[in-house]
């Protein structure tokens, strides 16, 4: 019997389902060590996960994609000055600085909106500057046109409690604020969305609900607007978020899951 060519030799037998995965499983093995090549794939996801915390954001390109929408926006700073104070003062990257406090004062035109959106930096720039635009897209096509937006705030250095100042001084019933995730090995450009009912400070992570773990490879653009267009919805009807309001969308973004997830069947993404 003639020996398997070379290359049927050196094929994982793990590459069929890698495909379906970013999750590292059937790690090749070499002695008591991992393969050159996978060792050198940790080391590039570890650098980019470290690149997306240092990353900065690119506010005027993403202002513009928003504005392309037909939206208004707000370019505002926490209180954390630069990248290095805002990995150090968790707090102040959850307070707006006195100069966008005194500018948000003067947007008495929009108060009483129905929506404020937010799109913070978080600890994955990068995120929010690839799927913040797409997602704002997505999202006002689920709503429809019965839902009044505030300008989008772009906030420099933020954290998720930014939202609750600029949703009160907005007047907004409601605010979602879409940010980077903190970067996984292999997700640094996860966003999460944030919705909050009645924003106002001092209101605490209790009142809120999240959809996480938003890109292509995570929660689908298509399937995450749908998820918090229906937390919208129920939060206006019931006039609450956060422990008071379970997520039960699962009926009505079932067809959106792709038809080649290999999910089990029935079982809907993000589960």
């Amino acid at each position: 019997m003639n020996p398997p060519p070379a290359s049927d030799l050196s094929a994982s037998p793990w590459a069929a389902l890698q495909a379906h995965t970013p999750a590292r499983i059937g790690l090749g093995r070499s002695g008591a060590s991992v393969t050159t090549p996978v060792h050198l794939a940790f080391q590039l996801a570890h650098a980019q996960a470290r690149d997306a915390v240092h990353r900065p954001l690119d506010d005027a390109a993403l202002q513009g994609q928003i504005a392309a929408l037909g939206l208004p926006t707000l370019l505002l700073q926490s209180a954390a000055t630069d990248r290095a104070m805002y990995l150090k003062r968790p707090d102040l990257g959850r307070q707006l600085s006195a100069a966008s406090s005194a500018y948000l004062a003067q947007m008495a035109p929009f108060a009483g909106v129905d929506l404020a959106v937010v799109v913070a930096d978080g600890l994955s720039a990068w995120a929010v500057q690839q799927h913040a635009a797409p997602f704002i897209a997505l999202l006002r096509e689920a709503l429809g046109a019965a839902w009044r937006w505030g300008p989008v705030a772009v906030v420099r250095q933020a954290r998720v409690a930014v939202g609750d100042p600029i949703g009160h001084a907005l007047g907004a019933a409601v605010v979602a604020v879409l940010i980077g995730e903190r970067p996984g090995l292999s997700s640094p450009d996860s966003m999460g969305v944030y919705i909050t009912w009645a924003p106002r400070p001092g209101c605490t992570d209790a009142q809120r609900n999240c959809v996480s773990n938003v890109r292509p490879e995570g929660l689908a653009l298509p399937v995450a607007a749908q998820r918090v267009a229906w937390l919208l919805r129920e939060a206006r009807a019931r006039q609450l978020t956060g422990v008071g309001l379970k997520d039960q969308s699962e009926g009505e973004v079932a067809a959106l899951n792709m038809a080649d997830s290999f999910l089990l069947a029935g079982e809907p993404i993000g589960s």
